[in-house]
């Protein structure tokens, strides 16, 4: 393909991306006028999120396999149509319990766009030329992850909108990314006899969603040491134990054990899952340090990020650039986890008085360290692979990155829980307030919350979130620090110049060489 036909066919990608990031963090702000309007519950509210989260995780991987199996662009359009239906039911529910279906129905679409988006662009485009692509898809994610929940305040607060365009507005673009697609993405379709592990994708199903209910729901619907706790680590563990048993026996396997002998694979995958848990997890809480102890709106906090995310496409695209012109790429990899490692650290001694205009530094360094890990570790799997596993290795590291966040969201919300409640308790105690009448515990007070207490229980309560929002980071500054040493042991391998087709073809001509014996 030329690089005219490649930003063609990217464009349709990239735009389906947008609409699946878009509407993923568009819903954010929203959410509490969702829950008053269908008169849902607290637990409805981590729920409407959650689904979205473990349908997209542990679907990831199959989708990736079905890759190795089907043609790339019709799986592509059918995630994508998947994500719009479930968009479009969404915004028409009448009740909680119809939107958290439709949400996980959203959350298998979003899990194939994930894994099939970088599939395909591997598939099309080189390891060696593929970093001067990565700036527009850094774009793609960051404008997103920004303009989601902007976009979302401004819906809700519009009279003549409301929270049920948030849903729609997505279905326009997805229709648009559609045709695109169509259009523009021609790969050859491999057509080869398939044998699908259906045993083993209910089983790694079951068994991830079974385990992020239990981080999801323990410290909150019941203990961590509870007896419920138990039974759904036991379950998950026995379920993920069983699926590694039909794994090693599979004809097509979901997740192929074999990539595991690969010690960049291996090391990739423990690097993915701490960059996720510290990624995902940490954002999520920024928002609501922003928010509750420093009293700015959705809006403005979003636009506080921006520094973060600015810093993540500079640095993913200049890195891309240079390790296409190089041919080198574990020096952009380590550097950017030390940049990680102390954006998180650094931000790990703020509190509640700490200046913005230092803030936003630290997060320009989280930025751009996250900017030259996350795209360079997919890549170093790719480079690494043989065409035959390319979506299975690429859906296998997005696979544990999103795991990895899903469960930091929740880890990391229970270690904040914990440590606003000591500090409220403190706190309420020094200003010589009864806490037995002062209003309970920070754990149990939310944003909506805090307008309705007592001025002198409110700062209190706003200090505790500001304080131990610390915790949160340095919690992921040691989690960076071992994704750290998890890419230092990473062999850097020569990046390939032949894009995923072409390898393929390479492949199919040696062996057709190979079955005709040698000449006479």
């Amino acid at each position: 393909m030329s690089r005219r036909e490649v930003f063609e066919a990217l464009s349709g990608l990239l735009l389906g991306m947008f609409v699946a990031f878009l509407s993923s963090t568009i819903v954010s702000n929203a959410l509490p006028t969702i829950i008053r309007d269908l008169q849902g519950s607290q637990d409805q509210y981590t729920w409407v999120v959650t689904a979205t989260l473990l349908a997209s995780t542990a679907s990831t991987p199959i989708w990736g396999k079905l890759s190795d199996l089907f043609s790339k662009k019709l799986l592509t359009q059918i995630a994508l149509t998947i994500f719009t239906v479930g968009s479009i039911a969404a915004g028409s529910s009448q009740s909680v319990g119809t939107l958290i279906m439709w949400r996980a129905l959203q959350g298998l679409g979003l899990g194939g766009l994930q894994a099939l988006v970088v599939i395909v662009i591997a598939a099309m485009i080189s390891p060696r030329e593929r970093g001067r692509y990565t700036g527009p898809i850094a774009a793609v994610m960051s404008v997103a992850t920004v303009a989601g929940p902007l976009l979302g305040g401004v819906i809700v607060d519009t009279s003549w909108l409301g929270w049920r365009w948030c849903f729609f507005v997505g279905a326009p673009l997805a229709v648009v990314a559609l045709v695109l697609i169509q259009r523009t993405l021609h790969l050859p379709v491999v057509k080869r006899s398939v044998s699908i592990d259906y045993l083993g994708a209910a089983l790694i199903a079951a068994g991830v969603s079974d385990l992020l209910i239990w981080v999801t729901l323990a410290g909150n619907d019941f203990a961590w040491g509870s007896g419920t706790s138990i039974v759904l680590v036991v379950l998950g563990l026995v379920l993920l134990a069983l699926a590694m048993v039909v794994e090693a026996r599979a004809k097509e396997p979901i997740i192929p054990l074999r990539l595991f002998r690969s010690r960049t694979i291996t090391l990739a995958t423990l690097a993915s899952i701490a960059v996720g848990v510290a990624l995902f997890g940490s954002a999520v809480f920024l928002g609501q340090y922003f928010q509750i102890a420093r009293g700015y709106s959705p809006t403005a906090a979003g636009l506080l990020s921006l520094p973060m995310i600015i810093g993540s496409m500079v640095s993913a695209t200049v890195s891309g650039s240079l390790i296409s012109r190089t041919g080198r790429w574990k020096g952009f990899l380590v550097g950017g986890a030390v940049l990680m490692t102390v954006g998180f650290g650094l931000l790990a001694s703020i509190d509640h008085r700490t200046n913005m205009v230092l803030i936003g530094a630290y997060l320009l360094l989280l930025g751009l360290g996250l900017g030259m890990t996350m795209q360079n570790l997919v890549l170093s799997v790719q480079n690494t692979v043989a065409i035959a596993d390319l979506g299975a290795a690429s859906s296998t590291v997005a696979f544990f990155r999103s795991l990895g966040g899903t469960v930091g969201v929740s880890v990391l919300g229970a270690i904040l829980a914990s440590r606003v409640t000591d500090l409220t308790t403190s706190g309420l105690a020094d200003a010589g307030i009864d806490v037995g009448n002062g209003g309970g515990s920070g754990a149990e007070v939310g944003i909506g919350q805090l307008n309705s207490l007592p001025p002198a229980v409110g700062s209190v309560i706003e200090a505790a979130y500001g304080d131990g929002t610390a915790r949160i980071f340095l919690v992921s500054a040691v989690l960076a620090a071992i994704s750290l040493v998890t890419i230092l042991f990473i062999r850097e391998v020569p990046l390939r110049t032949e894009s995923g087709e072409q390898q393929r073809e390479t492949a199919d001509r040696a062996a057709e060489a190979a079955s005709r014996g040698p000449a006479a």
